[in-house]
């Protein structure tokens, strides 16, 4: 039998082999779409193997500390080696990646259509971008990681600035890229860190537990350790769009809209999360960190779905979605990080990787059906849209499941998911108070979601049409994938009750951590979350967001200009204005760092070059001058000659006895 868990090297082999001939080939040997039909066979590829490999992880192989290893670099006794690292968190990447990757690939061929020759540098794009994502999940050591971290980074900077020739496109594509190098630029001095007290950046012997934490053994301060996990996290910050580095995400959506789904459901924003989870060995050995990631995670939550209340771009209000879904994980993390330390339980690390599953599917979905309806449309202003059900059906129908799953409605996917999360979250707060403070803020955030989701789904299928844009169904191509996406966001849930349950199952990637194996069965589960008060009242709130905007959007006779008087009214222009927080950026910009600039431009103009052209100055004019004394006339040069020897004399016999020489 073969072992394909051997071979999961592999896996980012097929998008990366669809790349270069997307990228090298004559275009008339692209086929179909300038490309595309590469582009579907290397993510298909990829997909099969992961199946394969992921098969393989269901039944018990891993792939970590004794995988097979490649020395890259040597210099002297030093060398770099990199391998692959496949356990449970690995698997769970590699089915979102997959999936989702190959639905959207599959999906541009109708959306990207009329690109016209812009295609073949789209299934480039993407297909190096799936890659490198595959690549960064299944890398045994930082600095591999960190390869592909970048490289993820290039991609999203691409593809965000596709249309390059817009000008709004390419300013959010260098956005995306300087604020996330901001968070780079934290990882890579953690890992810096890290390097100069362990001496490694391999996964196997900076998560070994066997002779103990990195810490017991001596090898780097407790203080240094807390320093290095902030600073890891603060590559998660910026790549993960956590506050405050989260403004990137919401105008990164001048790309095209699969991009947007490839990067918010698997691909660049997920790459954070994974980073902190896959860092969990660390991070539970600083209680300090762990507290920082929890709260910036709660913040980033109710912040973001805030300002989704009020964004009239439909897929502007699913980025700051995402970037709310994603504060839920980075939450569930830090809370579960205490859990590890005080009760050795794994419940809020397996809520969040959980969540991630869960969203990668339903927000997948959103994306593609907010594409769909642009794809019909061509418009993002939901103001402009409204009476779509009748036209898009489908579209309809499976927009509707993705927004019921991410409102945490059961038994769609999102509730089992976000109901771990908040019970996880609400535990910490046993071990500190602050958790119960993030627990009323996740809670408040389950309703904004559900109100904001539904607020978008009635301005854009129900009521009558607000515009004279003939809508119609988009095709076969683009629905299919729809539909497969939907019918994950309907069954992925109940992964919590197939076999051993999902948490059991990802727990098991933490086994060499303090955690007591989770023995509740599939019936204690379902029966712990149905008898727990706490998920009424998350449900309670996410039932009465939904039915407060079939009220205010749906039902006639409610006046919205009431919003925008009064107190009310500036509450709007806020939230319109995404809390002021881009804008002051962008004053922050402006008025110090290029206030900064012309300062350095100044020095450098007027210093540096004023000192050396000064020298140049003093040398041509110097030059100039005792030129003039080479006359040609022996007597006086006979005459300085003698006076030179006079002065010299003068000197030695009066000015150095003098000074005590």
């Amino acid at each position: 039998m073969i072992d394909w868990i051997a071979y999961a090297w592999l896996i980012p082999v097929f998008p990366f082999l669809a790349f270069v001939l997307i990228g090298l080939l004559p275009k008339r040997t692209l086929g179909w779409e300038d490309g595309g039909g590469y582009a579907v066979a290397g993510a298909a590829g990829a997909l099969v193997l992961s199946m394969l490999v992921i098969w393989d992880v269901l039944n018990g192989q891993t792939l970590t500390h004794d995988a097979p290893r490649s020395t890259w670099l040597i210099i002297g006794d030093f060398r770099i080696e990199f391998g692959i690292w496949v356990d449970q968190l690995t698997a769970v990447m590699l089915v979102v990646i997959s999936v989702v990757g190959t639905l959207v690939v599959i999906y541009s061929g109708g959306y990207m259509h009329e690109e016209g020759v812009g295609r073949r540098r789209y299934y480039a794009e993407i297909m190096l971008f799936i890659s490198v994502m595959y690549g960064l999940v299944i890398a045994d050591n930082y600095l591999q990681m960190f390869i592909f971290w970048e490289l993820v980074g290039l991609c999203s900077y691409l593809l965000i600035g596709f249309w390059y020739e817009k000008p709004s496109a390419a300013s959010a594509a260098k956005r995306a890229f300087i604020v996330t190098r901001v968070g780079d630029i934290m990882l890579m001095a953690g890992l810096i860190i890290l390097f100069k007290y362990v001496g490694t950046l391999d996964f196997a012997v900076l998560f070994g537990q066997g002779a103990g934490s990195i810490v017991s053994r001596g090898e780097i301060p407790q203080d240094m350790l807390t320093l290095a996990t902030a600073l890891i996290f603060g590559g998660a910050i910026g790549k993960s769009a956590q506050f405050p580095l989260h403004e990137w995400l919401p105008d990164a959506m001048e790309g095209p809209t699969t991009v947007s789904a490839l990067i918010h459901a698997a691909t660049m924003v997920k790459a954070g999360v994974y980073l902190t989870a896959r860092t969990y060995p660390l991070l539970v050995q600083t209680p300090e960190s762990l507290l920082f990631v929890a709260i910036i995670g709660g913040v980033t939550a109710l912040i973001a779905a805030t300002c989704a209340l009020a964004a009239n771009d439909i897929k502007r209000v699913l980025a700051y979605s995402t970037v709310s879904q994603l504060g839920y994980m980075i939450l569930a993390l830090g809370a579960g990080g205490y859990l590890v330390i005080h009760a050795h339980e794994a419940g809020g690390y397996a809520a969040a990787m959980f969540h991630l599953m869960n969203h990668g599917f339903f927000k997948a979905l959103l994306f593609l059906c907010a594409g769909s309806v642009i794809h019909s449309v061509g418009t993002n202003d939901m103001r402009s849209m409204g009476g779509l059900r009748g036209k898009m059906p489908i579209t309809s129908i499976t927009m509707l499941i993705g927004s019921v799953a991410i409102a945490g409605i059961p038994p769609l996917s999102g509730f089992w998911s976000k109901d771990e999360v908040l019970a996880a979250v609400y535990e910490g707060g046993e071990f500190d108070p602050v958790f119960f403070a993030l627990w009323a803020m996740g809670v408040a955030t389950a309703f904004l979601t559900a109100f904001y989701m539904f607020r978008m789904w009635f301005m854009t299928f129900a009521g009558a049409p607000r515009s004279e844009v003939h809508a119609h169904e988009s095709p076969k191509i683009m629905t299919v994938p729809l539909m497969i996406l939907a019918g994950l966001a309907l069954v992925s849930g109940f992964a919590l009750f197939v076999g051993e349950g999902f948490m059991g199952f990802i727990e098991r990637s933490i086994e060499d951590l303090p955690v007591t194996p989770l023995h509740e069965s599939l019936t204690d589960i379902a029966v712990r979350i149905f008898t727990d008060p706490l998920t009424y009242v998350s449900l309670v709130l996410a039932v009465a967001g939904i039915l407060l905007a079939y009220r205010v959007y749906y039902l006639p006779g409610f006046d919205r200009s009431v919003f925008a008087v009064g107190v009310r009214g500036k509450l709007q222009r806020a939230l319109e204005n995404r809390w002021y927080i881009s804008q002051f950026y962008d004053d922050f910009a402006v008025k110090v760092w290029y206030g900064f600039a012309l300062v350095a431009d100044w020095f450098d103009i007027y210093v540096i070059d004023g000192i050396v052209n000064g020298f140049a100055y003093l040398g041509a004019n110097m030059g100039a001058t005792i030129r003039k004394a080479q006359s040609g006339n022996v007597q006086r040069y006979a005459s300085l000659i003698i006076l030179g020897i006079v002065v010299l004399l003068v000197f030695i016999l009066y000015v150095l006895p003098w000074g005590g020489w």
